[in-house]
């Protein structure tokens, strides 16, 4: 019998998201745990990828993406957040926002390197510094407003810190950084060699005509950070897999240093489509707009149920706290959620290393209108 070697990653299992996902499917319940939309993508984004796909453009593009999407990337940053990257020697092409993610903390935390983190947190920030021998530092933010203590922060800091990871808007709770938030980073990074790692997938789902403060629009953040952003959220297609991190060109010849043996680029056709799609502002100008109307439907259809509607000032994703229905633990309700009434959330414990139980959950609106009623209605009964 082959022993096989210790794991890396011991305590890692599968996914939460994956979990409520089979027992969704297990159930026949509506899925509104794993983020993704369940409508098509725009019709001319798809014909544009089978048109360059027919013309012939099917194999490797530049190690750090094709320049023409690159070009695009830097303009729309320049308009949206006045902040300049050069497209050719900072804007890298990547498999999406994940690998971006990834890549970044294998370039620049080494072993006993600290980290500090925000939870709730994306579950992939704490296993990526642990694979490559880093310490997890973690803020803890609570419900129901979800609020930085910056002091609190600053006591993280140590001459070991190498990393801060910002998501911003914040997957799950919906918040968003504000201007007062980004005072107290720079106070606390300044006169640092502190590195940022800022996870901006939702810049463009920020709601009630709210701001989204992007990393790069200070210049002395800017200097030290990392931008990562997805495609697949843009424009309804994570199954694409398609995302991009800006940075200056010193952080960046180091990026791509481990982004070339990692996957050294990404899909040819499609970043040829997005490049072209991308010239019309349009396509992505009205993101905010268009699931602003699905979140209101949503918090509509919730506001006579037991339900406590937490703030959602960005992200896809509405929090629900449900102490007045149910005194089972986050994980527990979320599973008689989906058994029972045939709606499959994901518990907000899975986004903290300590599983802290706030007893609240999370939905995903990006879904059809009929898929929102039909989830309205059986969460309605309960």
């Amino acid at each position: 019998m082959i022993h096989l070697p210790f794991s890396k990653l011991s305590n890692v299992g599968t996914t939460i998201f994956s979990q409520m996902t089979q027992l969704a499917n297990e159930n026949e319940a509506i899925n509104l745990s794993q983020g993704f939309p369940d409508f098509m993508p725009d019709s001319e984004l798809l014909d544009l990828v089978n048109q360059f796909i027919q013309k012939g453009f099917n194999q490797y593009a530049p190690m750090g993406g094709m320049i023409g999407l690159k070009e695009e990337i830097a303009r729309k940053i320049e308009n949206s957040h006045q902040a300049i990257y050069h497209p050719d020697s900072e804007i890298t092409i990547t498999a999406g926002g994940t690998q971006a993610i990834f890549t970044t903390i294998a370039t620049f935390v080494k072993k006993d390197d600290e980290v500090i983190i925000f939870e709730p947190a994306y579950d992939c920030y704490e296993p990526t510094v642990e694979l490559f021998g880093g310490i997890v530092k973690r803020f803890e933010m609570k419900a129901p407003d979800y609020e930085i203590d910056w002091n609190a922060v600053k006591n993280l800091v140590s001459e070991k810190t190498k990393m801060i990871i910002l998501n911003n808007p914040n997957n799950p709770s919906g918040k968003i950084l504000k201007e007062n938030d980004i005072q107290e980073l720079i106070k606390l990074v300044q006169d640092t060699s502190i590195l940022i790692l800022s996870d901006e997938v939702y810049e463009n789902i920020v709601y009630d005509g709210k701001e989204h403060l992007s990393i790069c629009k200070y210049p002395e953040l800017k200097e030290r950070s990392l931008l990562v952003a997805s495609f697949g959220k843009l424009f309804h297609v994570t199954g694409w897999k398609i995302g991009y991190c800006a940075a200056p060109k010193a952080l960046t010849d180091e990026f791509r240093k481990i982004h070339q043996f990692n996957v050294f680029s990404v899909n040819t056709p499609i970043q040829l489509a997005l490049a072209e799609y991308m010239k019309n502002d349009e396509h992505y100008l009205g993101l905010s707009q268009f699931f602003q109307e699905k979140r209101d439907f949503l918090r509509r259809g919730l506001a006579n149920t037991s339900f406590e509607l937490l703030d959602c000032e960005g992200t896809y994703f509405q929090a629900l706290k449900y102490d007045k229905i149910s005194d089972k633990n986050d994980f527990d309700f979320a599973t008689e959620l989906t058994v029972n009434h045939k709606v499959a959330s994901v518990p907000f414990s899975s986004f903290y290393k300590n599983k802290l139980n706030e007893n609240v959950i999370r939905l995903c609106f990006a879904k059809k209108q009929e898929t929102l009623e039909r989830a309205i209605e059986n969460l309605a009964r309960i």
